[in-house]
Formats: structure tokens, sequence, C-alpha cells
């Protein structure tokens, strides 16, 4: 049977991306799980034009809320050329009765236990509505299929070596899409980071880390960061505050190549953090732990939200300075976003703060889809809009430019420039997230139902971390 996996993508900026930093695991994870004797090719539409006329025998569409709309409509065409659609990813385990009535069958939760059946199911005929993934061992999974990735991207080697968060982010679907926090035996994320049949040198030298929280299990990551040393790779990840306070972990950190790290800070302010119930973030310790990941050479990015309840528009503003000022190498700038499946999403809803005529088109993170409480939703656009300009102004990069040259170790320094750069780029072409108002090419799908949390199943996050401010990646190994 043939299989095309395709990552669903909508443009989230006005002219597009100048330059495709990273993969999503999806498709190439996918590819990997499928049995040997099906067909299986991965399609990224960020990329690459759908083939509506393709031959395949079977339509695998992975995505996230904001490309919903998208996803849905390429499943209408498929379907209307006699092709069978099956959809996965976060938004598909938070609404299955909306995504099956425009596709065939959905699979939900984490793919790993479900997929070879459901493709048997498939080249049988008797394809079934709904598959239940249950979360995965981690073990035995093998390395993606690297080798299907278009070659535009620049880092194409995405590894996950871990599932799941043990914090409750109000925003974030991962504690119930992930439950738990379970680890990939070494010596499979041994393989994956050696893995290096890449065209560029950076290519082979560069591993980015797909994981929620890579650093939680102690024991786990001082072996894992061990044995890398020999391998001599730069590697980034996401992780929480608490590392700067493990010099251990930190000297492991550095012999092992870390060139950056992600962290969630999310906001200046302690009513946000609540807010948030970012409760492991300190804001006093901000500078800090930032200084103590720079006397390593480590460059630091960090994710900060607008429109949490503690927020003003002079305070949205004002984040660009003070990110700045903490030290902050590479900011992610995005709009509070209440996912289905969040405990945001749940207290929005049940106080009637939601905004029912914006489709799912507006679950990007880089738009409003909720009422804030201390100003208008169009304000809080602009207040992000224009914090989004200065934090990434000429003046802005290249002071951050300049200090990494000072204080960063030469792979998170060239890390720095290329993300600073492709941000400032932007900026200097006016080319800003996409203003989904007024845009009418999903105004025949229904807009989203409001109310009681749908059921769900465990299942991996996707690109709505990092539209929710949580991740700097599209993180789904699963479908």
């Amino acid at each position: 049977m043939k299989v095309d996996v395709i990552v669903v993508y909508v443009q989230r900026y006005r002219k597009g991306h100048e330059l495709d930093f990273v993969p999503p695991l999806t498709g190439i994870h996918l590819a990997a799980i499928t049995p040997r004797r099906h067909r299986v090719r991965v399609i990224h539409q960020q990329l690459q034009a759908i083939d509506l006329d393709t031959d395949a025998d079977l339509i695998a569409l992975s995505f996230f809320s904001g490309f919903a709309p998208e996803a849905f409509r390429l499943a209408g065409l498929f379907r209307a050329r006699g092709k069978r659609v099956v959809a996965g990813g976060p938004h598909v385990t938070y609404d299955p009765e909306g995504t099956l009535r425009h596709v065939d069958s959905v699979v939900l939760g984490e793919a790993e236990s479900v997929w070879a059946e459901m493709l048997d199911d498939a080249e049988a005929g008797r394809l079934q509505s709904v598959y239940h993934g249950s979360p995965c061992d981690m073990k035995g999974l093998p390395t993606p299929r690297y080798d299907l990735l278009p070659p535009r991207f620049f880092v194409p080697r995405v590894v996950q070596a871990t599932r799941g968060c043990p914090f409750r982010c109000s925003f974030c679907t991962v504690p119930t899409l992930n439950p738990g926090f379970r680890m990939r035996p070494v010596d499979d994320v041994l393989a994956d980071v050696a893995y290096d049949r890449f065209p560029h040198w950076w290519q082979r030298k560069v591993v980015w880390f797909w994981d929620d929280n890579l650093t939680i299990n102690r024991p786990y990551i001082k072996e894992l960061l061990a044995r890398m040393i020999p391998l001599r790779r730069w590697w980034l990840t996401q992780a929480s505050l608490d590392v700067a306070k493990d010099d251990e972990l930190l000297d492991l950190m550095e012999a092992s190549g870390c060139i950056g790290i992600f962290f969630g800070l999310e906001t200046f302010t302690a009513e946000s953090l609540a807010h948030a119930n970012k409760r492991q973030n300190r804001v006093a310790w901000y500078s800090e732990a930032i200084a103590r990941l720079h006397r390593r050479g480590i460059a630091v990015m960090a994710g900060f939200i607008a429109g949490f309840d503690g927020d003003t528009p002079d305070s949205v503003e004002r984040m660009a300075d003070n990110l700045y000022a903490i030290g902050v190498d590479v900011p992610f700038l995005s709009v509070l976003t209440p996912f289905k499946g969040t405990p945001l999403y749940e207290q929005m809803a049940g106080d009637g703060r939601m905004l029912p005529e914006r489709g799912w088109e507006f679950y990007n993170g880089y738009n409003v889809t909720f009422r804030p409480r201390a100003m208008t939703p169009d304000a809080l656009l602009t207040a992000h809009r224009r914090l989004w300009r200065r934090a990434f102004s000429l003046p802005h990069a290249l002071g951050r430019a300049w200090r990494g040259v000072r204080r960063l170790r030469a792979g998170a320094l060239l890390m720095s420039l290329c993300m600073n750069g492709f941000y400032a780029l932007k900026a200097l072409r006016g080319n800003l997230p996409a203003d989904m108002r007024g845009r009418e090419e999903y105004s025949d799908f229904e807009k989203p139902r409001h109310g009681a949390a749908l059921p769900f199943s465990g299942g991996v996050n996707a690109d709505e971390l990092q539209s929710a401010g949580h991740s700097i990646r599209e993180a789904a190994t699963t479908f």
C-alpha cells in the first residue's frame, strides 16, 4: 500500500519564511515505524507542493489547531478524488468529533501502538473511524527517516529522548497528551545522535532535541550527556530554569557540546506567572540563571507570552526591553492561546471569554482567540506586534549579536547569529506574524464550539507548544 504522510502547514508570517530552520519530527518518525511492505512518502506543506493527484492509497494528515482548516480543505479535495484520509495530532486528539466530519478515520493520542494496525486495516478495506493510541514505552523506536526530508531544512537532525513534563502550566497540553515522564534507552538516542548522512558539515554537527523537558531525570540526562562527549556534537533543547542550579549538569552540558537551551520564562510579572501556573519560575532568578549558562558559553533562548491576566498593553511592549536587559540571546514571542485540552481553555470557556466567531486558523500563537482581562482583543494584538517589532529591531538584534561574540562558544554564537538574523530580516522586510482578521480562506469551515472539554487520550504535542510560547519547535513524534 502507498501512503502519503502530509505535515499540514499554513503560512504564519505575511511573506513566509526566508529560511526554514528545523523540521517537525512527526512525518519522518511515522515513516520510520511504517512496516517495510508499505511505500511511504513524507510531504511537508511548509516546503513542498501538495500533489492532489498522487497515486497513494492512503493520505495521513498531521496538524495542530491553527492548521486545522487547511487540513480539512485538503481532506475534502483528496476524498473527492476517491482517497481515504486519516488524521492525527494534538488537535485531532482533543476534537475527534469535529475532525471526523472531514476525514475517514482519526488516530487519537500516541500513534506507535496503533499505526501498523491502522495501516493493516486500511490495506484490507476495514478502516475504523477511531483508533486510540496508548502512551509509548519509548523502547525500540527506530531512527527517524531523515533521508525523506527535503534539503531546505537548515538543521534536519531532530531527536527525541524523552516525553512528558512534570509541570502543569495552564496553557500547555503536554501533561495530558504525554502523561508521566518517559525516557528512550540511551543507546537508541545515541544512534540518532550519531547519524551523519547529511550533505553539509553543520547538519552533521548539530543535534536538535525535540523534548519538552529533556533534563528532568538527572541520572538519565547525565548519563546521556557523558556518553555524547566523544561524538563531538553541538546540541540544543528545551529545559526548566532549574538546570542553572546544578553545576554538575552544567559542566556536562558544556563538555557534551550544548550550544543552546530554551526556557519558557513566559512573563515578568508575578500575577501573570500565577495565571500561567508557572510556579517553578522566579523573575528575580532570571538574570542569574541566564548568566550561569553564559559562563559556559551556552546561548539562552526564551519564550515570552503576551495576554495573561496580569498584562496590560504597556507591560507587553516593555517586555522587549526587559528580556534584553536580563541577557536573553534569542527571544520567542507569542500570544496567549487557550488550546483545547488545557486548564487555560477550560477557565476561559467557563468564564465565557472565548471569541466564538474566530475559527481554528486563529489558534496559531500569533492571533487572539479570547477576551483579555485588562485590554481588548485588538489592543492585545497591537501590543504584541509592537513588542515583536521592537524585540527584533536592528538595535536589539545587533546588541544581542555583539554580546554573544563576547560570551558564547562558537556553535552557540553561530546559532544566535542565525536566529537573530532570521528575525531581524523579517522585521526589516515588514514580514510580521500574519493577522488572520479579514482573511476569508477558511470561512466555509465551522467555527470552534466552546464548552466542556472533549474527551481525549495521550498524545505528543506539536507546533501548539511553540505557538503557546512553551516551546521552540513542532514536536510531534506521533500522529
